[in-house]
């Protein structure tokens, strides 16, 4: 049995749903990669409870995140970028997610010798998320900064979208707010 071919109607209906099936597949992954993450209430002072504690007299920004999140590199590039531009006047810490029942290597990969390799952050595990709780962050990357008397100035992503690095809102708050 021989298929018909398409007449140019039928081939312009197909292209027709091809595209539409494009625009929507496309504004679908843009909405995921716009949309910030879950974020809960954030301390308005530095949680006495946390380890560590923060650099006294400094402003600190606390970071929270997942070793195996291929976002994660982002906002770490992002860290990279505004400890250069802050110029020793801030301390951060990068607090790595360590599951229960995981081992120091789950956890201590690549992106945290990535984070370990930026001038003035110090990288912790976080076992069990219990850090993370307190800071009420849910997302990786999920970054915060108080200021030198332990006020919380900033809560939120220093990425434009997930996984995605440059110039963008989050990360030109921090620092003008260290300015």
């Amino acid at each position: 049995m021989k298929v018909p071919p398409l007449s140019r109607g039928g081939w312009l209906l197909m292209g027709l749903l091809w595209l539409v099936a494009m625009v929507v597949g496309f504004a679908l992954l843009a909405r995921h990669a716009l949309t910030p993450g879950t974020a809960h209430e954030s301390p308005a002072r530095w949680p006495s409870s946390v380890s560590p504690p923060r650099a006294e007299g400094r402003p600190t920004l606390v970071m929270l995140a997942h070793p195996r999140c291929p976002c994660t590199r982002a906002s770490l590039g992002e860290l990279s970028v505004l400890m250069e531009h802050a110029r020793g006047q801030l301390d951060a810490r990068v607090l790595f997610l360590q599951p229960e029942g995981t081992s120091g290597d789950w956890t201590q990969g690549p992106l945290w010798r990535a984070a370990a390799a930026i001038p003035g952050v110090t990288v912790l595990k976080d076992a069990g998320g219990e850090q993370a709780r307190r800071f009420g962050a849910v997302t990786s990357g999920h970054s915060l900064l108080y200021d030198a008397a332990g006020r919380l100035r900033f809560s939120g992503g220093i990425t434009g979208a997930r996984g995605h690095r440059g110039d963008n809102p989050g990360r030109d708050a921090v620092e003008a707010l260290l300015r």
